[in-house]
């Protein structure tokens, strides 16, 4: 009876070891179909010709990296990405610490910070549009104050609009993500720090910051990957060649692809993606030794 039993239990953790497989292969497949499968072959697009197909090595890559386009481009994101994700990040913090304390409305702020992400992006820039176009209400303001307009989205103002419009889309979603992880954290411990005289301060900088570094990496992976996701405001906004601050990567792969340029693009993809692997591995690594 034993050895039936122990078979029987073998059995049944083999076929529950079925069932998680099973329960993933739809979403398995469509990733494989959809994302892992295409982008090799537009790793092997990268190194061929796009008319011939003949083999050309790293000919496409030199291409890219000499291309003027490019540079700016690539300068202007990192730029970008560099100044918005530590902005979002305290920003955000900062907001959610203030939200754990307030029981009233804060379900109502919950919402009010969420609401950005349920605006169409058709809408958002509309409303881009209404403040920050010449004859709009920004400089309606300004000359009422005696002020000379300006045009912002042509001018060196467009990137400050830029980091302006992503903070305000994507600050609600970090929001929700900081408070899931100060909802974790034990309330005894800071009961147990403030017996021993530890005052709101010190709590936050021993207790609340060391307890959210999983959290923290999740939001820094998900806002860097989010901030990729501008480029259709400032698309519609500006147009294709927006000022110079601004012309992102996107508006470039956007640009060589109505010039079918497919050789520079499926290099640019290959370029970006490994940049995008290297500094998630890299942020990860730095997280796992925290």
């Amino acid at each position: 009876m034993k050895g039936i039993s122990a078979k029987r239990s073998r059995g049944s953790g083999q076929c529950r070891k079925w069932e998680g497989f099973l329960f993933i292969l739809p979403s398995l497949a469509g990733v494989l179909v959809f994302i892992f499968i295409p982008f090799l072959d537009v790793i092997r697009r990268s190194f061929t010709e796009v008319m011939s197909g003949k083999f050309v090595g790293l000919k496409n890559f030199r291409t890219v990296f000499s291309n003027t386009a490019f540079r700016q481009a690539a300068y202007n994101t990192f730029r970008f990405t560099g100044i918005c994700i530590p902005m979002l990040i305290f920003c955000s913090l900062a907001a959610a610490v203030l939200l754990q304390g307030q029981k009233k409305m804060g379900s109502i702020l919950k919402s009010m910070y969420l609401m950005p992400m349920a605006i169409p992006v058709a809408s958002v820039v509309l409303l881009w549009k209404l403040l920050f176009h010449v004859k709009g209400m920004l400089n309606g303001i300004l000359s009422l104050a005696g002020m000379r307009a300006v045009d912002w989205m042509n001018s060196e103002y467009a990137f400050g609009v830029l980091v302006f419009s992503y903070i305000w889309k994507n600050l609600g979603y970090d929001v929700i993500l900081w408070l899931a992880g100060l909802a974790g954290i034990s309330g005894d411990i800071y009961e147990a720090a403030r017996v021993d005289g530890a005052g709101e301060w010190r709590c936050f900088i021993s207790i609340t910051l060391p307890n959210l570094l999983p959290s923290l990496y999740t939001i820094a992976v998900l806002s860097f990957l989010n901030s990729f996701k501008v480029f259709r405001e400032a698309y519609l906004v500006a147009g294709d060649y927006p000022h110079s601050s601004i012309y992102m990567m996107q508006h470039l792969f956007n640009n060589w692809f109505r010039e079918l340029s497919l050789d520079k693009m499926a290099a640019g993809a290959v370029v970006n993606a490994v940049v995008i692997l290297m500094l998630v591995l890299l942020l990860q690594r730095v997280w796992e030794k925290e």
